[in-house]
């Protein structure tokens, strides 16, 4: 399997497991299409993956194979999400995901799935629309003790809106119904390893059709609330009933009046964004008729006019469990923007359905192994900026820097593992490292 580039023995591990999942006639290619993904240059089209493996005949079977990884994306998912948890969770009780959609731009008809979608990063030119799929997806959210938080992408569901669906011949799902989809398998992951799931997600998701499935399965949501969103004090029974349809809901909680009020206030210490800050918070309890329940509401207050609402179903958590993991959300975005920017996702022009899904998701887990080896290297092991006096040398390594990290690695496993260790060979190899600076 890696005859070409010899990998470091944890990468190899992990896509000997991922690709055991598969048909054995076929399983192998997974382990070409890893070790040449890294490699790949200029745009990331399956071109430049197969070109970087140097495969030049019985091309078109990888791209078929890229196709029915579309029926596996569960099965590998869920073993890379194992993987996560005995490398990254194996010490906590709790796993904490984000969901979140993004869009994916491309170019040209016929791309099975695409649509008109808002873009969440307007262009110089303004253009507030983009043409492409769109990706609901799950990602998994942990803390590195050097490197503060980091999102982990396993699972997406490819959105397709109602007037596109009947073009394709699917049945149509809201974004909500899929991310109950994801939520679900998270669950029966975490519940098959003994782990409590965490679902944050920002306020697009707090709908009765997400919140409900979600929090009858056992899940602890945390989501943003909007700022006229409707709550209600607990209902207590009166001890007499009287005449008339009995009431359902206590008094009605205004959040802009709950904030004027100057009682309940107090100040916690929390690490946000890298960064220790005191907040100013308020915590109560109160009925959210889309989560069907008594939820937990987090008011922050920012400055005198200006405050921000959340709410968490956990009845239990602390005001900082909550900030924090809403301020973790974050993880989920700067996946989107590496996935995009550094795998290249969108970019290998394929046309399918079954095509794009694999080749997504073949971005997604690429990400998340990236992330996984480099889990437990140093600053100083991921990146050198001593040739950059210019930047910030505390600065956390990038998701850049880890791949330009791998290749090095696997460069130098390649080329000096088995070579002599002479005086000459050793000069050789100085020289050589020089030339791995600029290329990798």
């Amino acid at each position: 399997m890696f005859t070409k580039w010899i990998f470091p023995h944890y990468w190899q591990v992990m896509v000997i497991a991922l690709s055991s999942l598969l048909h054995q006639r076929s399983a192998w290619r997974l382990g070409i299409i890893f070790t040449a993904m890294p490699f790949a240059k200029g745009r990331k089209t399956i071109t430049s993956w197969l070109r970087a493996a140097g495969i030049n005949r019985c091309y078109k079977a990888y791209y078929y194979f890229i196709g029915s990884l579309a029926r596996k994306t569960e099965n590998i998912a869920t073993e890379l999400f194992e993987i996560m948890i005995r490398r990254i969770y194996k010490n906590t009780n709790t796993v904490l995901t984000a969901i979140d959609d993004s869009p994916t731009s491309r170019y040209g008809p016929k791309v099975a799935g695409a649509g008109i979608h808002r873009n969440p990063t307007p262009t110089p030119d303004g253009r507030k629309f983009v043409y492409g799929p769109l990706w609901v997806t799950l990602s998994a959210v942990a803390k590195h003790k050097n490197f503060g938080t980091i999102g982990l992408p396993l699972l997406a569901r490819m959105y397709i809106k109602a007037k596109d669906v009947k073009a394709i011949g699917l049945t149509f799902k809201s974004k909500t119904e899929q991310a109950v989809e994801l939520a679900k398998w998270a669950y029966s992951c975490c519940e098959s390893f003994g782990k409590h799931l965490w679902i944050v997600t920002d306020g697009g998701f707090t709908r009765a059709s997400f919140l409900k499935p979600v929090i009858k399965m056992g899940a602890v949501i945390i989501t943003r609330l909007r700022k006229d969103a409707v709550l209600y004090a607990e209902f207590k029974q009166p001890k007499k009933c009287k005449r008339g349809r009995p009431r359902k809901y206590g008094k009605r909680i205004k959040l802009a009046n709950t904030v004027k009020s100057s009682e309940g206030w107090f100040t916690i210490k929390t690490v946000l964004y890298g960064r220790e800050e005191t907040k100013e918070v308020k915590v109560f309890k109160a009925l959210y008729k889309p989560a069907g329940c008594m939820v937990q509401v987090l008011v922050v207050r920012e400055s005198k006019d200006c405050f921000r609402a959340f709410m968490c179903t956990d009845l239990n958590a602390s005001a900082t469990e909550i900030i924090e993991a809403v301020a973790d959300r974050y993880a989920i975005e700067q996946n989107f923007s590496d996935i995009k920017e550094i795998e290249g996702a969108g970019q290998q022009q394929v046309r399918t359905l079954s095509s794009n899904v694999g080749a997504f998701h073949l971005n997604l887990w690429l990400h998340s192994l990236v992330e996984l080896w480099a889990w437990g290297k140093s600053a100083k092991v991921l990146c050198d900026r001593s040739d950059s006096p210019w930047d910030d040398g505390f600065r956390r390594p990038s998701h850049a820097d880890k791949c330009a990290a791998l290749r090095r690695e696997v460069l130098k496993q390649t080329f000096f593992v088995s070579s002599d260790k002479s005086h000459e060979i050793n000069k050789i190899h100085k020289q050589f490292y020089k030339l791995l600076k600029l290329v990798a």
